[in-house]
């Protein structure tokens, strides 16, 4: 059974209540130009990190092996080629205002980059996850306990070890990542602990499956009840926030995940159906029915957290007081779908989440013969 804990786990091998807030911030002009270094770069949120900082006025070098979508950093943007399993050494004599490290998930990573970077940067951005939590089913906030490592030696782990674990090291080891990083740059560090991320780019279809099939229109399965909360950040939204942070000097642990309020799944596939100018229609099937004919949540149903609806009220309100703002769902949703479109066909053919059309049309057909008859 693939739960929604697992499926993040495998994802981080990531209008209406999503509303732009009209706050205002420094411009480039106004902000001192800062050196960023960025761990990563290339791969997800790497590339909108990488644009917003340029469009701000900051010189941008990236870390990373060269391999992960060669081409995509903008003019001006300084490449240094290594591997963070040993292959530190572009790091060593060089200097930034700021490191931002997006990949790690091993304990030993931090450590071997900050033995190079320690008195070489003034401030540690670290990407974590809200999986760090020992119980995220309560909706918790950043004071809430953390998962406990229980392996013989974290500094040995590998991404190998994790993955034939089936991720079940995934959090502990993000935890340890943190507690890492704050013991070599003291003061110094900023925690963001993002929740599902999501939009153009994302090629794991966490949320994509939802705006291609809703484009594409008819009777749609929707998991649960159209009240069930859900939760997610437009990786764009959570980019340009992570570098308002780093330019604004902050330190601490955020969560980061959205929107603002909270949203319904009901609202949510709505607010996409609208953006989308869908003809869609919906079919609630609850998590009961759809447990027993083994539609799971969050990789057949994405975003959906099935019976675990605590871990869509994790706490935001520290991010929000410190700017972090959404763009509008229907926004995230026609970019989505116009990026997966602009994909190979072979790209298009499957998608990597939710359920194939047989499929779906199969459990519809069964519940629509199980349900009960209203009086």
């Amino acid at each position: 059974m693939i739960t929604r804990r697992r499926f993040v786990r495998v994802s981080a091998s990531a209008g209406g209540a999503f509303a732009f807030a009209p706050l205002q911030f420094a411009t480039a002009e106004q902000n001192k130009a800062l050196r960023i270094l960025i761990l990563g770069g290339t791969g997800f949120t790497g590339p909108d990190q990488v644009r917003y900082a340029v469009t701000r006025g900051h010189k941008v070098t990236v870390f990373n092996r060269g391999k992960t979508h060669p081409g995509i950093l903008p003019e001006g943007v300084e490449q240094l080629i290594g591997d963070r399993n040993g292959q530190l050494d572009a790091l060593k004599g060089r200097q930034w205002d700021v490191a931002i490290d997006n990949p790690t998930t091993l304990p030993n990573w931090v450590r071997d980059a900050a033995q190079i970077l320690k008195g070489n940067v003034d401030r540690y951005v670290f990407i974590s996850t809200i999986s760090v939590y020992a119980d995220p089913d309560k909706g918790p906030d950043e004071n809430a306990p953390l998962q406990k490592y229980d392996g013989s030696d974290p500094y040995k782990e590998t991404l190998q070890a994790m993955v034939a674990s089936g991720y079940k090291t995934y959090g502990p080891l993000k935890a340890l990542s943190e507690q890492e990083a704050q013991k070599w740059f003291p003061g110094q560090t900023l925690i963001i602990r993002p929740g599902l991320i999501v939009g153009p780019g994302d090629e794991t279809d966490r949320f994509t499956y939802w705006p291609v099939r809703i484009d594409r229109g008819g009777e749609v399965l929707a998991p649960g009840t159209p009240a069930d909360p859900v939760q997610f950040i437009d990786a764009r939204d959570l980019a340009e926030w992570t570098i308002r942070m780093a330019e604004n000097r902050e330190t601490g642990v955020y969560n980061a995940t959205g929107p603002a309020n909270e949203l319904s799944i009901g609202n949510m596939l709505g607010e996409i159906k609208t953006g989308l100018s869908s003809n869609a229609t919906f079919t609630w099937a609850p998590y009961d029915f759809l447990k027993q004919h083994n539609v799971q949540a969050w990789s057949d149903m994405p975003v959906w957290a099935g019976d675990e609806l605590g871990l869509a009220r994790s706490s935001i309100s520290r991010a929000l007081a410190k700017g972090l703002t959404f763009r509008p769902l229907a926004v995230t949703a026609r970019d989505t779908l116009a990026w997966f479109k602009s994909q190979k066909p072979e790209r298009q053919a499957k998608l990597r989440a939710g359920l194939t059309p047989e499929r779906e049309k199969e459990v519809l057909d069964t519940w629509h013969k199980q349900k009960p008859v209203s009086s």
